[in-house]
């Protein structure tokens, strides 16, 4: 039965997650709240949400993998529901070190991790984290769903503008006036508009209106060419990860292109172009994609 989160809590501070069998859950990290979803028992695993996506983009992946691990789903500090603290370092490596720790706090001395879009390239430096032994977790497996990389022509292009003074003030632009042109850019993640759930938009519009977006924003956008930069140096030290890759062929948002480019820095990759898809295969044809990934997780030994 759906339960209101202030239905029940427990001694741990979490509460069930209406109508998702999971539990909604808060963590104090860098002196501030962060929000994050639980789910399942087994091997851990954690799903790290795109720019202005949030824990909710899990909900058809969840549950689906809840049979087979304890999932993770945090909103990262800065993004959904969780405390947006002036000041913050949200840099790709800043953030990866973040959920580093964020990690570590949850007592998890081994895990499997997914990110997507922006979040993907905050899993890998997140993964470079663990590898070169900043880390007392260490990573079994990544999972990278269109994420954010080195080898996008169309990254590449728009790195020098939004990193810019001119970028941020078309970002605060947007913010401001983010009810009139969020629904618009919204729909272009999807390949077809008759691939976007229903509900979609106004869970993703509903917590825009928490103060600090824009500040939370500026502050990624401010980085975001050092950040690959410092992602493109990294890759070679990911090397022996088993990767799974997921993309949608007709992806706007990180072009499918780069997907080949990216899989060769991995020895021991698995690539999935799932077509007719856009940027968020995990909405557009979820049966698909939690079986992909299950399957991924399930495997004892990854062909090369």
């Amino acid at each position: 039965m759906a339960v209101t989160l202030a239905d029940r809590e427990n001694s741990t501070g979490c509460v069930l997650t209406a109508g998702a069998g999971g539990e909604e859950c808060w963590m104090d990290i860098d002196g501030a709240r962060m929000r994050y979803l639980r789910a399942g028992s087994g091997p851990p695993l954690i799903l790290l949400h795109g720019l202005l996506g949030y824990s909710f983009s899990w909900r058809y992946t969840m549950l689906a993998l809840a049979a087979y691990a304890t999932v993770y789903a945090p909103d990262m500090l800065g993004a959904g529901f969780s405390d947006r603290p002036a000041g913050l370092d949200h840099s790709m490596a800043g953030t990866g070190r973040r959920l580093v720790r964020f990690i570590e706090r949850l007592g998890i001395s081994s895990f499997d991790l997914l990110g997507t879009s922006h979040g993907g390239a905050v899993a890998m430096m997140a993964a470079g984290e663990c590898l070169g032994g900043n880390s007392n977790s260490s990573l079994r497996r990544l999972v990278l769903v269109a994420p954010v990389n080195p080898y996008s022509a169309h990254g590449r292009r728009l790195a020098p503008l939004v990193g810019s003074d001119f970028g941020a003030g078309l970002l605060r632009f947007g913010v401001t006036h983010m009810s009139f042109l969020f629904p618009y850019f919204h729909a272009r993640l999807y390949a077809h508009r008759w691939n976007i759930p229903f509900g979609a938009l106004a869970g993703y519009v509903a917590p825009l209106a928490k103060p600090g977006l824009l500040e939370h924003a500026l502050s990624i956008v401010s980085t975001w060419t050092n950040d690959l930069c410092q992602l493109e140096a990294i890759l070679p030290k990911l090397a022996s990860i088993p990767t799974l890759l997921m993309w949608g062929s007709e992806d706007r948002a990180v072009h499918a292109s780069s997907a080949k480019l990216l899989a060769k820095n991995f020895l021991n990759s698995k690539l999935i172009i799932f077509p007719g898809i856009g940027h968020l295969p995990y909405e557009e044809c979820p049966e698909k994609f939690n079986r992909a990934l299950i399957e991924f997780l399930t495997l004892e030994k990854h062909p090369n």
